[in-house]
């Protein structure tokens, strides 16, 4: 099953300015080269090559400098928000004749080292409409929003925390594009809706990621992401994961 990848990168990137003023997040240099670029060269080694990138703020510029994608051997296209917000739910909307009947999705300041083929195969083997990678997270990374038991998700909420919430929404899915395109109306949509109402009707999976996230979403997450390249971690570090159903 070849899947087209969905990054989400339209947001307005307002707790790393005033840098991402002139330039957009995913530009940023991160230990030599701009985040998006360790982005696809990273998906490219788990053999996916189609890449949609979903824009707003600033996103002509990432068109401009990312172009085709055959320079990095892939292929990318765009969508824009427009002159509205959107949301991540909405930005996934305006993509979706672009996507096919699932695409994977992530978003645009997360370096997800994982087993790509391997959530594919989860989404396949669940028969579900969505799928949400976790990780442990124990607050460590940042807030945990998931109860996780015995490979499943029993909730997820990104507002409201509990203490039994020891994962985290690992930022990376697959979905079907029916369920995207079930919701009608202009009204701004997020991804956390989306997943929040596929659990409600029994149609999320779950996939556990062993391996913790890198992101450039804050001040601090951009300088571990710096120091992690800088070091060599992410090219001698074996990657492990759980699948679960």
């Amino acid at each position: 099953m070849s899947l087209k990848v969905a990054i989400l990168a339209g947001g307005l990137a307002t707790r790393l300015r005033p840098v991402t003023s002139a330039i957009p997040k995913v530009l940023l240099d991160v230990a030599g080269k701009p985040f998006a670029v360790r982005q696809i060269e990273l998906l490219r080694q788990h053999g996916l090559r189609k890449i949609v990138f979903c824009l707003g703020f600033l996103g002509e510029q990432v068109q401009a400098y990312m172009g085709d994608g055959g320079q990095w051997g892939i292929e990318i296209e765009y969508v824009f928000d427009g002159p509205q917000l959107v949301g991540t739910g909405g930005a996934l909307k305006k993509a979706l004749p672009l996507l096919g009947e699932a695409f994977l999705v992530l978003y645009g300041d997360s370096y997800l080292e994982c087993d790509y083929k391997g959530v594919i195969r989860a989404f396949q083997l669940s028969g579900k409409q969505g799928l949400m990678t976790v990780f442990h997270n124990a607050g460590q990374w940042d807030r945990s929003n998931v109860v996780f038991q015995n490979g499943e998700i029993l909730c997820y909420d990104k507002k409201l925390s509990s203490p039994d919430m020891q994962y985290i929404d690992y930022g990376l899915g697959i979905l079907q594009s029916q369920v995207v395109r079930g919701y009608r109306g202009d009204q701004p949509l997020e991804l956390a809706t989306i997943y929040q109402d596929l659990l409600a009707r029994n149609e999320l999976a779950g996939f556990e990621i062993a391996k913790r996230f890198y992101e450039i979403g804050s001040p601090t997450g951009l300088e571990e992401a710096r120091e992690y390249f800088s070091s060599g971690s992410s090219n001698r570090d074996d990657l492990h994961t759980t699948t679960s159903g």
